[in-house]
């Protein structure tokens, strides 16, 4: 499943990826955001799965698998910038724009917001073809609890 998903988000056009998918791309990029200051936090550790739970209607043990696929997606993906396009492509806008709400979350579960998660924040938000409105609405929701 890990191949078919990285060849499918690497093909010269990507095709709307079926929900497991994406849901194992995108919490991939979830764990790329909290593993990019080199810290690795319990509490972004489980922000990543609390927040797998409420959007994909996970028990807690589903949450924790479907992690620790991403982790393994995440360190198998090719650059930030490849990587995060080929989600554009394949991933509706709404389902986008929830992930960078989601991606503030897990930048502010330690409490400490490191230089290198903003830029790597703005990069994946621009990536993803999220607008500047919208990517400053969903770091106000993130900080308001989503």
């Amino acid at each position: 499943m890990l191949s078919r998903l990285l060849n499918s988000l690497m093909a010269p056009e990507p095709e709307t990826l079926p929900d497991a998918d994406a849901r194992l791309a995108l919490t991939a990029l979830l764990v790329r955001i909290a593993r990019t200051d080199g810290h690795y936090a319990p509490e972004e550790i489980e922000r990543i799965d609390r927040i797998s739970q409420a959007r994909y209607g996970l028990t807690e043990h589903a949450a924790l698998e479907l992690r620790a696929e991403a982790e393994t997606i995440e360190a198998e993906a090719p650059d930030t910038v490849r990587f995060t396009r080929a989600i554009k492509d394949a991933v509706p806008y709404d389902e986008r724009l929830g992930v960078v709400v989601a991606l503030w979350e897990v930048v502010l579960a330690d409490g400490v917001r490191e230089a290198e998660e903003d830029a790597l924040l703005r990069m994946v938000t621009s990536l993803l073809g999220i607008t500047d409105q919208d990517s400053a609405r969903a770091r106000q929701r993130a900080q308001n609890g989503g």
